[in-house]
């Protein structure tokens, strides 16, 4: 879910009920101290989704909105919910073309509510989910102008230097896909055993994708899980603003590009577990129109482009595989949960990396 906006109008929280994470009074009282864009008191509205981190909308007593954001309670993995990470991000591309949420103001006093937080500008935008999504939020003659704003915000992302924004920093820029491949590989062969499956692709496709790997170009912003879940989408049907940049790094644009258009689900493809995807609907442009539009706007190569495609299914299946690890050693609640489902996502994730790296003619 996005961190501004949310499918159904969010019910505001009484005042004086305890909102988990956040000491009202103080955080009320340090945003009063901080800003001049608000005055508290505010009234808290929960919005869904965001990675688990705990968002609200405020609106104050004149009408003005923003988004509050912290990380989830409990025991935390290193650099994960990294709300720092997110507020240089958008604080950075802010006055770039890329579109973010304002950044309003970042607490990093942990006496305030016991974590850090940060305060955005509201956005007037919806992300697309499901089907139902689409078809409630962008009629049929808007879908290709979303297609195209979606794809040119990306390729506007890959166009930002990251020294010239202050981002040089933000991760290592060099063996990005190198890098991961040697990370998920080991993420692999540590859940066999708690996975009770194993499959020789997923060893297969890991050395030939070592074995091949293309020279990376200058190190540039990827968002790491660019999809329309993850785009608010105004209703002019183009991109208001790009959200959840936690897992955000340096590295081959390239992989980012792959990486949105394996989400990008054509009409004719099967209908998976969940439902319709959003862009399973008449009038998107097929994958093969973005990458084209993509490759025109930043005059990129894209002849190993499959390469990509094919390290990103690669590496979903072995991220779904140590998943479904840790459901079988009862490290998370299976309730509710399709195992066959979930490993069979596995398996189709490796057989759409085999058809990649068979285009390339490996």
């Amino acid at each position: 879910m996005s961190d501004t906006s949310n499918s159904s109008e969010p019910r505001p929280v009484p005042r004086g009920t305890a909102i988990p994470g956040y000491d009202v009074p103080r955080v009320e009282a340090w945003i009063a101290a901080h800003t001049t864009e608000l005055a508290p008191p505010f009234t808290w509205y929960k919005l869904e989704g965001g990675h688990s981190n705990l968002t609200y909308k405020l609106v104050d007593a004149e009408g003005r909105a923003a988004v509050i954001r912290r990380p989830p309670l409990g025991e935390l993995l290193p650099k994960a919910h990294d709300m720092g990470r997110e507020w240089a991000i958008i604080s950075a591309l802010g006055p770039t073309p890329v579109p973010v949420a304002r950044a309003i103001a970042f607490c990093e006093d942990p006496t305030v509510t016991g974590i850090h937080f940060y305060v955005m500008g509201l956005v007037d935008g919806q992300p697309l989910y499901t089907a139902d999504d689409t078809e409630r939020l962008v009629p049929l003659a808007l879908r290709e102008r979303a297609a195209h704003s979606f794809i040119d915000v990306l390729a506007d992302l890959h166009a930002v230097d990251p020294d010239a924004v202050g981002l040089s920093d933000l991760g290592k820029k060099d063996d990005y896909v190198g890098r991961q491949l040697k990370t998920w590989y080991r993420s692999w062969t540590s859940s066999i055993e708690g996975a009770r499956f194993d499959d020789e692709r997923a060893h297969r496709l890991q050395r030939f994708l070592l074995d091949n790997l293309p020279e990376q170009g200058p190190a540039r912003v990827v968002h790491g899980d660019y999809g329309t879940h993850n785009c608010l989408f105004g209703a002019d049907a183009r991109v208001a603003a790009v959200v959840d940049w936690e897992i955000s790094t340096l590295g081959d644009p390239l992989a980012d590009l792959a990486y949105a258009l394996n989400q990008w689900t054509e009409p004719d493809e099967p209908i998976g577990p969940r439902g319709r995807r959003p862009t399973q609907l008449e009038g998107f442009p097929s994958r093969a129109d973005l990458a084209a539009r993509y490759a025109a706007r930043t005059g990129r190569d894209l002849s190993r482009l499959d390469y990509y495609v094919g390290f990103n299914h690669w590496k979903t299946a072995c991220i779904i595989h140590g998943v479904y690890a840790r459901y079988l050693e009862g490290k998370k609640s299976t309730v509710g949960v399709d195992l066959p489902a979930l490993l069979a996502s596995v398996e189709r994730a490796l057989e759409a990396a085999d058809a990649a790296v068979a285009r390339l003619g490996a």
